[in-house]
């Protein structure tokens, strides 16, 4: 008799995995925690599928370059700031914010390649970014109360994901994924989002898995930023999860978090700002075992996952690039 054939479950089309045929997301990425960064000090930070340096120039202002010496590849991660320019540790080339070698050790003219990728910076939330192309092709977003009415509170997560950001950022619009694995209701129907090239943002009133009254506003910025401003049980907070990509199928997660300044006495504001991280950290933990664990791909959708099925369209279309590619290993 023969083989009863079996077909394998239905498929949607792959999701390009950063780094597939060596590009990754153009979108901004965490390279590491402001409070790091010193005036004076070098960190050097995997990015990508390579590595940056990231120092402050005599301006104050942070720069994110290519780390490896374009004469002999040595750790510009290990080298040292002198007169406001980058110096490598071995042979004492110096190059400036922009990636330009502007002089050697022992005083030969810099040759003409000698040069180092420069990428868009930012400084904000607590968090020097990167950006990933030649130039941003999106904003960091704001919380709706102005900055100088907000205590903010920027953390880096000791735990690693073995994914992709998208991967993580898939979560938000995964609708089933809230209510069953989170304990979450929704008011109402299923949200509609709001989407451009380069987010989406959807609102929703329900209830937390306690029984508390929540209004949210949620989604995704580029493939690594999730943003979230909630109304919880009558006081608001603003979250922001920010995924850095410290190599192809890994994920380094950051905490922002903030609340009003005028909610009460400093000691109160701080112990609610204590109140929300323990909230996410909370998810995270209800996440953890699942994304240590998934191999994750579109597969068998069912009508609830209609959100999730547009975030899927909106990564196949997303643009990737890697611009600093010659630069990085």
């Amino acid at each position: 008799m023969a083989a009863q054939r079996r077909d394998g479950p239905p498929r949607g089309a792959p999701l390009p995995a950063e780094g597939d045929e060596g590009l990754f997301s153009q979108s901004w990425f965490p390279i590491c925690l402001a409070e790091e960064l010193e005036p004076g000090a070098v960190l050097g930070v995997p990015f990508l599928d390579g590595r940056v340096a990231v120092f402050r120039g005599d301006d104050g202002d942070a720069r994110v370059l290519s780390a490896f010496c374009p004469h002999l590849g040595a750790d510009l991660g290990v080298g040292d700031v002198v007169d406001g320019v980058l110096r490598c540790a071995f042979h004492h080339w110096r190059f400036d914010g922009a990636g330009r070698c502007v002089a050697t050790g022992i005083g030969d003219p810099p040759p003409s390649g000698a040069a180092l990728f420069s990428y868009p910076v930012a400084e904000k939330f607590g968090l020097i970014w990167a950006f990933n192309g030649e130039t941003p092709l999106w904003e960091l977003p704001d919380f709706p109360v102005p900055e100088n009415e907000l205590v903010v509170r920027t953390l880096a997560l000791e735990e690693e994901f073995p994914v992709d950001p998208w991967v993580l950022c898939c979560n938000t619009p995964d609708v089933q994924h809230i209510k069953a694995l989170h304990g979450i209701t929704f008011d109402g129907g299923d949200p509609e989002a709001e989407w451009t090239d380069h987010s989406m943002l959807y609102d929703f009133q329900g209830l937390h898995k306690g029984g508390e009254v929540i209004d949210n506003r949620v989604g995704i910025y580029g493939t690594s930023l999730y943003y979230q401003s909630t109304d919880f049980a009558g006081r608001w907070f603003g979250f922001l999860a920010p995924f850095g990509l410290p190599a192809p199928g890994r994920v380094k997660t950051y905490f922002v978090v903030a609340a009003r300044r005028d909610l009460g006495p400093p000691e109160e504001v701080e112990a609610y700002l204590d109140f929300v991280v323990d909230l996410e950290r909370q998810i995270v933990m209800e996440d953890e075992r699942i994304m240590r664990t998934i191999r994750f791909r579109p597969g068998t959708l069912t009508k609830s996952d209609r959100l999730l099925g547009n975030f899927f369209r909106y990564l196949r279309r997303y643009p990737r690039a890697h611009p600093a590619a010659g630069f990085m290993r």
